[in-house]
């Protein structure tokens, strides 16, 4: 990472081109994108967890979870949301548009901690798009984990990113994959119906070799760290992504700051032992 940092200014914009754009749920878009220099674009990376400053040249920039993983190098992805100034023109961009990025910013999920210890993910509804970024690096880096766990809930299937990549998974012999939805009206649905917290019942994890890596909705941590709790999870064994707030990137703005903290550069990945000096956070 720091040979990299070296040759990038990451304060700078640098020029990226729109490989593809792919639908996803109701508002919501996969863009895959490329770096125009080809030395940038063959050596650049990151880690499972981090973001970057996405810029739209006439409208400003916003930041982004990855949800590509290092592990497949060239094109980056990022899961992106319609909500304001910023995305209204990227959702106006085609394939083979110009846009700047910069980064990677924050500090991501500690990769060697997790190595040689289980894995359980949990995430609920848009919560999917930066823990696809880990997903996928665990299951690339298979050999490097032990048993790898994936939860994911929705309110309906058509609301669940990646619906149909994670379907794939759920015969997966690499790992052991639940989804749920909160409903479903079409009677299709292949797998459960219930809350995200009811696929707790189905799992068997050791706690004392296992990472929770976690990421959704605020009311959803409550009830999953419950769930953590009971199955004696130490604080420093629960990771959670905090992404809300973020602006600048780089701690110049305060937009993100939480107390002493800022999630930006502090985070966006925190120990639930270190988000307990973070209360307005979860």
């Amino acid at each position: 990472m720091k040979k990299i940092i070296k040759e990038l200014n990451i304060y700078q914009p640098h020029s990226a081109r729109i490989i593809k754009i792919h639908p996803q749920i109701q508002g919501h878009r996969l863009f895959l994108v490329k770096f125009e220099d080809d030395k940038i674009s063959r050596n650049f990376t990151y880690k499972p967890g981090q973001f970057m400053e996405l810029t739209v040249f006439g409208s400003g920039e916003a930041p982004f979870s990855l949800s590509s993983s290092p592990t497949r190098p060239g094109i980056i992805e990022f899961c992106i949301r319609q909500t304001g100034k910023v995305t209204d023109s990227l959702f106006r961009l085609s394939p083979n548009s110009l846009i700047g990025i910069r980064g990677p910013y924050g500090n991501g999920f500690p990769i060697e901690k997790l190595e040689n210890n289980d894995l359980l993910i949990v995430a609920g509804g848009l919560g999917m798009a930066p823990l696809r970024s880990l997903l996928r690096y665990v299951l690339d880096s298979r050999e490097r984990f032990g048993e790898v766990t994936l939860i994911y809930g929705g309110r309906n299937p058509d609301d669940m990113l990646f619906k149909y990549e994670l379907l794939d998974l759920l015969d997966s012999p690499e790992m052991n994959c639940l989804l749920s939805v909160d409903r479903d009206d079409s009677g299709t649905w292949p797998a459960c119906i219930g809350p995200v917290t009811a696929l707790f019942d189905r799992i068997k994890v050791e706690a004392r070799s296992t990472y929770a890596a976690i990421c959704g909705p605020p009311i959803m941590y409550k009830y999953v760290l419950e769930k953590l709790f009971e199955r004696n999870f130490s604080y420093d064994r629960i990771l959670m992504s905090l992404e809300r707030h973020m602006k600048c990137g780089v701690g110049k703005c305060g937009h993100c700051a939480i107390g002493y903290k800022y999630i930006c550069m502090d985070g966006p990945i925190f120990t639930y032992q270190e988000a307990l000096d973070l209360p307005e956070a979860v």
